[in-house]
């Protein structure tokens, strides 16, 4: 009897069933650090517990993207070991902040599979949780990716769609409780723009860019616990090239989103995303924000932006797609995400 794990094909699934991830993981300051050494990640708010405490929390949380990273690294495994790609994201909600100490683990449902018509391969959809220690919820979302089947010529199962709403409302975005803004230390933070500076449709170019290393995407990816080959082994694809973790070029480009955004301090809704083209070790990552709407919450000083987050490795800024309605060469993500900035 096979004892190793070579991963499920798309045949493995079925609607409805849930599957539990394995190895919870204990987080501590050094995911921290070990983010902030990835990534220029200089977000105040979980730079220092001090100016958490200032803004009503107990202590600085762990960075919004570092627990998701944590989340995901877990469905790996179970749900993408034999991915081609993973094509979006939807829902997303962070529902809690994750602190050191915390023991993070997860858990996902399938709602959703269609074969592709080459019969080689079909879209999976999972909403996966990540749960801490006291079983309350951290991080909810919806992502779908494409799976190689076992046999080509087996029968397509029943075509299940999920619907999955475009965009969160703001009144779905979950505040931390006792965030408060009102004695927001702006000098501390790095920039004086409030909610109220940015306006729907202005776009920001965050200037800086960061050149991806092999070493430290493998890094990342070994810290967040992801197996998928396609990161790992030069074997995996017919190119000979390992692909850049999608989430490490999330990280980079939220981090190089500061210079512009440095009071986006906290994200908490994720509407969508996709990975418009690969991204190799070699490549130099830039990014550009649109604001896409304003809200407000009923915590004191706390105001929500929606923004569109792009990275990529070149060309102009806020070029995003070409006459033909597909993403330029250029563009590597295309992320719209809710923030919580001071008012």
């Amino acid at each position: 009897m096979a004892k190793t794990n070579p991963g499920r094909f798309f045949e493995d699934y079925s609607v409805g069933e849930t599957i539990r991830h394995a190895v919870p993981r204990t987080v501590s300051g050094g995911e921290r650090a070990l983010y902030h050494a990835l990534y220029p990640a200089r977000h105040a708010l979980y730079s220092s517990d001090e100016f958490a405490r200032e803004c009503g929390l107990p202590a600085a949380p762990l960075d919004d993207m570092a627990a998701f990273h944590v989340v995901f690294g877990k469905t790996v495994p179970d749900v993408s070991l034999n991915a081609l790609a993973n094509l979006g994201y939807a829902e997303g909600r962070w529902l809690r902040p994750v602190y050191p100490g915390d023991t993070i683990s997860s858990t996902s449902d399938v709602i959703g599979l269609k074969q592709n018509s080459n019969g080689k391969s079909g879209v999976v959809w999972v909403r996966t949780k990540g749960h801490n220690q006291r079983g309350e919820t951290v991080l909810d979302y919806v992502r779908w990716v494409m799976v190689r089947k076992r046999e080509p010529g087996s029968d397509a199962p029943e075509v299940v769609i999920p619907e999955l709403a475009s965009v969160l409302k703001a009144d779905q975005l979950v505040v931390p409780e006792g965030l408060d803004f009102t004695n927001y230390d702006f000098g501390l933070a790095g920039e004086p723009h409030r909610w109220g500076d940015y306006a729907v449709g202005e776009t920001i170019d965050h200037v800086d860019g960061v050149t991806i290393e092999e070493a430290e995407h493998m890094l990342a990816t070994r810290l967040w616990q992801n197996t998928a080959k396609v990161h790992f082994d030069s074997g995996a694809r017919p190119d000979g090239r390992r692909l850049i973790y999608g989430g490490h070029v999330i990280s980079m480009a939220r981090a190089l989103s500061f210079n512009g955004l440095a009071n986006a301090q906290m994200v908490v809704g994720l509407n969508g995303g996709a990975h418009a083209n690969p991204c190799y070790a070699g490549d130099t990552v830039r990014a550009w924000s649109e604001v896409l709407d304003r809200a407000e919450t009923s915590a004191p000083g706390v105001g929500a932006l929606r923004l569109r987050l792009v990275a990529t490795k070149g060309g102009d800024p806020f070029a995003l797609k070409g006459d033909d309605g597909k993403y330029l060469p250029d563009v590597l993500l295309d992320l719209d995400y809710w923030a919580l900035v001071p008012l």
